[in-house]
């Protein structure tokens, strides 16, 4: 369930820097700072486990990064 949230925030974050790149820049952030605070509290278990909790935040967070900065980048290419 936690994976099909993580997309549709990719989705809508790409689709709303796309057509409206500064303001995707306040809900992209956003996201990222939960996503953070999710990591941040993974990682306090002790020894492999923290790294093991951490880790989806993580790489959820650098997913988010990648679709907004994406959807900027399409954006800039276009050729209007």
């Amino acid at each position: 369930m936690i994976i099909v949230g993580i997309v549709a925030v990719c989705i809508v974050l790409a689709v709303l820097a796309f057509f409206v790149p500064r303001l995707s820049r306040h809900p992209e952030r956003g996201t990222q700072r939960t996503l953070g605070a999710g990591s941040r509290a993974g990682s306090k278990a002790p020894g492999i486990l923290g790294r093991i909790f951490s880790k989806p935040f993580r790489s959820s967070s650098k997913a988010v990064s990648r679709s907004g900065s994406a959807g900027r980048r399409s954006r800039g290419r276009m050729p209007f």
